[in-house]
């Protein structure tokens, strides 16, 4: 397995965040707590931790995830931003998992409420989407939300993902965007 150094070393950065691949140090770090989180990513850790849709369970699944190496950068990732020389954690994001047999991916995010509204949810996703196509096996980037969920369906629109019909689940719509429609 890679160190937990070398992997946290490979964070993405944009003009606003920074997004650190999440390994099963921090992951575990993060069901130890706040205080706990707070030392292993070296940010402040905001007292709304965690994000809606990032619970107990899903941080669980985060380090089945991960336990297998292949999926190193395929999982959660934390967002972080600088603040008065610190970094403040304010949300996650990440896949659901490798590319499957077409190529196609899953991303989803979950952004703190004091956070939302500000484009960090938009800015997240456009550089998950660059770093997936880093990847020639990605030939799709695609995201699932309810469609009254109008926030998510921005983040998504504004990074160009079209709506291409229902989701998985009952009520849910799939949106995508492919390796052509960035030409």
């Amino acid at each position: 397995m890679l160190e937990a150094e070398t992997l946290y070393s490979r964070f993405i950065e944009s003009e606003r965040l920074r997004l650190v691949p999440a390994t099963i140090e921090l992951m575990h770090a993060d069901l130890g707590g706040q205080a706990a989180l707070a030392d292993a990513l070296g940010a402040i850790v905001p007292g709304e931790w965690p994000p809606e849709l990032f619970d107990r369970p899903a941080v669980k699944y985060g380090i089945r995830q991960l336990q297998n190496r292949a999926e190193a950068g395929w999982s959660f990732w934390y967002l972080l931003r600088p603040e008065n020389g610190k970094w403040r954690l304010l949300g996650v994001c990440g896949f659901k998992g490798r590319p499957d047999a077409q190529g196609s991916v899953e991303v989803g995010y979950s952004i703190l409420s004091p956070f939302r509204n500000k484009g960090y949810a938009s800015e997240a996703v456009a550089r998950l989407v660059e770093w997936a196509f880093t990847h020639q096996v990605v030939q799709e980037v695609c995201a699932e939300t309810f469609p009254h969920l109008g926030q998510s369906i921005r983040v998504l629109e504004k990074n160009g993902f079209r709506k291409t019909g229902p989701g998985s689940e009952f009520g849910v719509v799939r949106y995508a965007i492919t390796r052509g429609s960035l030409r």
